[in-house]
């Protein structure tokens, strides 16, 4: 009698602080359904509180694969994950490549993969901010032209995607895996030490920047600099401080204001429990947005634009610029903290969307998911 051939291995890519709380979901919800996976980190973040803490809280093996890639332009970066990760893929031969967000590491594994004739999924397609001086816009649309399966977070996403031609059973509207994250650790936030050590107030504000238009050169950082001092003027303020930038931001004196807290990178428990703490969030961070929204945590995103608009139509998160932050700052501390609402299919069941399609897709695995849990 024939065997039943084997399943074959989804291979996951990842390579950033961002994409890991959105690839533990999708692979807890394939492991329990018996798939075999198969994850490379290319190593873009490299630092233990930016990568390896993360696998840990979250409740992940370690990489299968660290290409350690880091350091050096986008095209340098990219160039070289590209390099490393062709041989990979090759000994691997996966059903399916699985990329996550929009970082360097995204774009590099979606371009081998189809230059290999892998199919490759995109998780959290269809994001646009329409501003292509933004490396992350440029990823993004061309992952999404390479990708023959597209995983949207919310409607505004598909209809990006649809403007752009990409339409038809490619594309599944699935929520939000890295809400699934978010929602199954909050039981475990706890800020509580930190806020001890740095005998925080019970009001205070959470500000990250990273984003090359707010810390690549010295005016900008200066202009930033000046910003987190007028909020903090208003409320203290916890800065825990990103490698890129960081040298620019003390430069122009980012920690002479005796009411900021500069802090080295927290883990995905602590900086989230940070967060929910918070009175008031101001960031450049596109997850950020997400999370504050779910957490009802009002959030000033210093940026132009957003590739994220229902953290403003669903939730409290509104674009400022740095002549305009502490008015904002200023209002929103005026007010009652408002309720949370969650966008659409931000309810903790991503991941499992994601998992069905992707057995529905390439495995066809019968697998009761209670039993391997």
């Amino acid at each position: 009698m024939e065997q039943p051939t084997p399943p074959g291995t989804f291979l996951h890519v990842a390579g950033a602080r961002p994409n890991f709380p959105k690839l533990a979901p999708v692979y807890d919800a394939l492991r329990c359904r018996g798939a075999r996976q198969f994850v490379v980190h290319t190593g873009q973040h490299f630092d233990d509180a930016l990568s390896g803490v993360f696998f840990r809280q979250l409740g992940m093996p370690a990489p299968d694969r660290n290409l350690g890639v880091s350091g050096g332009s986008d095209s340098e970066v990219i160039a070289r994950i590209m390099l490393e990760f062709e041989a990979v893929a090759r000994s691997i031969d996966p059903v399916c490549v699985i990329v996550y967000g929009d970082v360097n590491s995204t774009i590099a594994a979606a371009t081998v993969a189809v230059k290999l004739g892998i199919p490759v999924a995109h998780v959290e397609a269809g994001l646009r901010s329409r501003d292509r001086s933004m490396p992350e816009e440029i990823n993004r649309i061309v992952t999404d032209h390479l990708a023959s399966v597209h995983f949207a977070t919310s409607s505004d996403a598909v209809e990006n995607l649809a403007a752009e031609g990409i339409t038809g059973e490619g594309v599944e509207l699935v929520g939000n895996p890295m809400i699934d994250t978010l929602l199954l650790s909050m039981e475990r936030f706890d800020a509580e030490a930190l806020r001890r050590d740095l005998r925080l107030p019970h009001e205070y504000a959470t500000v990250t920047v990273h984003r090359p238009g707010n810390v690549d050169t010295d005016e900008d950082a200066r202009e930033i600099v000046e910003a987190v001092h007028g909020v903090a003027d208003l409320v203290d303020v916890v800065l825990p401080v990103h490698p890129r930038g960081s040298a620019r931001l003390r430069s122009q004196g980012l920690e002479k204001h005796d009411r900021v807290h500069v802090v080295p990178p927290l883990g995905y428990l602590e900086f989230m429990g940070l967060v929910r703490e918070s009175r008031l969030v101001v960031t450049d961070s596109g997850g950020v947005q997400e999370e504050t929204t779910v957490l009802g945590v009002p959030c000033l995103t210093l940026r132009a634009n957003t590739e994220r608009p229902v953290t403003i139509t669903h939730g409290s998160n509104q674009l400022v610029g740095r002549e305009s932050v502490v008015r904002a700052a200023t209002q929103v501390l005026a007010e009652e903290r408002g309720v949370s609402v969650r966008p659409p299919l931000w309810d903790g069941a991503a991941g499992e969307r994601i998992a069905d399609s992707l057995n529905r897709r390439f495995q066809h695995l019968s697998i009761n998911c209670a039993q391997n849990r």
